[in-house]
């Protein structure tokens, strides 16, 4: 990888992760109270501690994840006064993932420093987490940040009998798209969330927990702006490179984003449904996206624009063409910064803590 777009790489990762980071830090509570609730339940007895930490990419936000954890051990074990743990991490994303960067980017303070009361062992797993990935009854504890809002593809039933779009000139669900591509994305989304589901209760041992951070919404209604106004904008540059014959109108009416963010009650009804975990905290919160601390609207939306390219550029190369790509995110730049008179809508996000149910 040359200079240029190794710098370009990090400069996607970064802003992307400014939002994951700034949840990660708000959610840490949370994770030390799954750790401290382990202890509780003689998880200290064991010689190791098994953590995997699924779609963890290769920003900062995954060793954040790892020093809260081996904090909170190395306290609960004084507070004990019991034998120190072992820390056993596994890190997952998809095959493509960077892992190279990831493992060397692992200081030695992280991993297997004999001087650290807690010694952390990592290493790598690569795969889709809808699926299995360890053995049975292997985990003690799953972690997940802004991954499981990804579906393992664009919903079905998107398409008439006689093969017509039926989300024409849009990539998610909109005012105007018909009922049934509602009910196509909330019924994909609960195909795979439950496959989620039905994978881990294998893996986590009873009493073992999951933290899941993940995009959602508040409203009701799966078309507010809370979680369609980047991809209402984005169709307006796609639409726009159509029209100038850059893009293939076909292209655009079967194209579909592989992303859901589900209401509190649809994701909690998927729980219950499956029956494998309890609820043992879950609620939704609201941040203002980072950008918005920049007093110049160019500067806000060049930012946001990155952040957007960060996470949609795979899909929408793997749709649309690499060749695309630069006039595609300059166009929406610009259509960005056009709308940012108003205000960018705040991000929703969901943190749900599940518990194995024992038998």
């Amino acid at each position: 990888m040359c200079s240029d777009s190794y710098n370009f790489f990090w400069n996607k990762r970064k802003s992307c992760s400014l939002l994951q980071q700034k949840v990660a830090s708000m959610t840490m509570p949370v994770l030390e109270n799954a750790v401290e609730t382990l202890f509780s339940k003689d998880f200290h007895l064991l010689q190791a501690l098994n953590v995997a930490d699924l779609g963890c990419a290769a920003g900062p936000t995954m060793f954040t994840v790892i020093s809260t954890i081996k904090r909170m051990m190395e306290r609960k074990c004084r507070e004990l006064n019991c034998q120190t743990l072992e820390l056993q991490v596994y890190l997952n994303d998809l095959p493509r993932n960077d892992f190279n960067t990831l493992f060397k980017g692992l200081s030695s303070k992280v991993v297997g420093n004999k001087c650290e009361e807690v010694s952390c062992y990592v290493v790598g797993v690569p795969g889709s987490f809808h699926g299995r990935l360890f053995p049975c009854n292997s985990l003690h504890l799953v972690h997940s940040c802004y991954s499981v809002h990804w579906l393992t593809q664009a919903p079905k039933g998107l398409t008439s009998k006689e093969g017509l779009a039926l989300n024409m000139e849009k990539i998610y669900i909109s005012k105007t798209s018909p009922p049934v591509v509602r009910e196509a994305y909330l019924s994909q989304f609960h195909e795979d969330f439950t496959m989620f589901l039905n994978s881990r209760s294998q893996e986590v041992v009873p009493n073992g927990c999951m933290v899941l951070i993940r995009r959602g919404r508040l409203s009701s209604d799966p078309s507010d702006m809370e979680s369609c106004f980047t991809w209402e904008l984005l169709v307006i540059a796609i639409a726009e490179l159509v029209s100038q014959g850059l893009i293939d109108e076909d292209k655009l009416d079967t194209f579909n984003v592989p992303s859901y963010f589900p209401s509190l009650e649809e994701v909690k009804d998927i729980v219950k449904r499956n029956g494998s975990f309890t609820i043992d905290h879950m609620e939704g919160f609201e941040l203002d996206s980072p950008q918005m601390r920049e007093n110049d609207k160019w500067v806000r939306g060049e930012k946001f624009a990155k952040v957007t390219r960060a996470f949609t550029e795979p899909i929408i190369s793997n749709q649309f063409g690499h060749e695309i790509i630069y006039k595609l995110y300059e166009k929406f730049t610009h259509i960005v910064v056009s709308n940012l008179e108003a205000k960018i809508p705040k991000n929703t996000s969901i943190i749900l803590v599940l518990s194995k149910i024992v038998g």
